[in-house]
């Protein structure tokens, strides 16, 4: 059944504007009629206890969901099987081992890209920082059994060769998003699993969504960048198990900056529900308190303070009309007073 989500990590308490993105989440999947799905990102770095403080807050502020949460860390099977779908539909070279430290990959990426273009020449597009240029796509397998001995290796999905494309090749993948329209980019060798043998996001996220028929995803514009990627590896996915690729809806939305314009942080003071409800659970907060920041969150977006479910006709007509806010939402502590 299609479906929307919310997918946090537990790295920590939830600030406002991861709160204001999760609360759109629910907006937009009760908007549609979707079910509503919340997922524990927990394959990086976890804090203990914040799975726990994370739910509380989400429920602290009306949201529910419609089946129980799922954690990453529990479905590397998943994972597994999507590496082993890929080498099966394109091949062993499909997928190859990296040996690139990050610096590695900065100093090539910086590297001039070539004498540049003659006139008449159509231009070629920039690669972005950290784009990854294929120094080990083409290693020998000697070279590798040397590499082994001084650094794990990583797994990268060779994308030339899975697009049918000439040996360093890079597919450009298109997505469309709700509030920017399309976004494209160019689709280098994703990592599929890290050098310490976690799961890589992008790979871990399509695969969820896959799996759980994620057909909306509501988040903030900082991973609008990953989106065209993400899509193209969906499709991929998909086509090589035979399956028909997912039309998903993008949406994503503005952060929430400190008063210098940077993202906000915990470090700009008291930016979770706990700081601005008074105490160290949320569970023992003042529901009027609580009602407060809600209310406060939904005006940052438009919409008219109250229950979330009371909020979602407006959220759906801002959503057609194309009124929800476009640019980032500067925090102000008075917003919540």
């Amino acid at each position: 059944m299609p479906a929307g989500r919310y997918a946090p990590s537990p790295t920590g308490r939830l600030h406002v504007g991861n709160l204001r993105t999760a609360m759109l989440a629910w907006l937009a999947a009760r908007a549609s009629g979707r079910p509503f799905l919340l997922r524990i990102e927990d394959l990086d770095r976890v804090r203990a206890g914040s799975e726990d403080s994370q739910l509380a807050e989400l429920t602290a502020l009306g949201l529910d969901w419609d089946a129980p949460a799922v954690r990453q860390s529990e479905r590397t099977d998943l994972y597994d099987a999507a590496v082993a779908a890929l080498r099966t539909a394109h091949g062993p070279d499909a997928v190859y081992e990296c040996f690139c430290s990050r610096k590695d990959i900065a100093q090539a990426s910086s590297a001039p890209n070539g004498p540049g273009r003659l006139p008449g020449q159509a231009p070629t597009p920039l690669r972005p920082p950290g784009f990854y240029p294929g120094t080990c796509r083409t290693l020998t397998e000697a070279q590798r059994e040397q590499r082994r001995a001084v650094r794990p290796a990583a797994l990268r999905l060779n994308a030339a060769l899975v697009a049918g494309l000439p040996e360093g090749g890079h597919p450009e993948a298109r997505a469309h998003d709700l509030l920017t329209g399309e976004v494209t980019g160019l689709v280098d060798d994703m990592v599929l699993r890290r050098n310490d043998g976690a799961y890589a996001y992008n790979l871990a996220v399509v695969a969820d969504d896959l799996a759980q028929g994620v057909d909306q995803v509501v988040r903030g514009d900082d991973l609008l960048d990953s989106t065209p990627r993400q899509t193209w590896l969906a499709a991929v996915l998909c086509a090589a198990r035979d399956e028909p690729a997912p039309r998903t809806e993008h949406l994503h939305v503005p952060l929430v900056v400190n008063g210098q314009g940077r993202r906000l942080a915990k470090r700009d003071g008291a930016v979770t529900l706990e700081d601005l409800s008074g105490v160290e659970d949320v569970r023992e907060a003042d529901p009027a308190r609580l009602e407060a920041i809600r209310d406060a969150l939904l005006r940052s977006a438009g919409l008219p303070a109250g229950p979330l479910p009371a909020a979602v006709p407006a959220f759906a007509a801002a959503l057609e009309a194309g009124a929800l806010p476009r640019e980032p939402w500067v925090f102000d502590a008075a917003a919540f007073a």
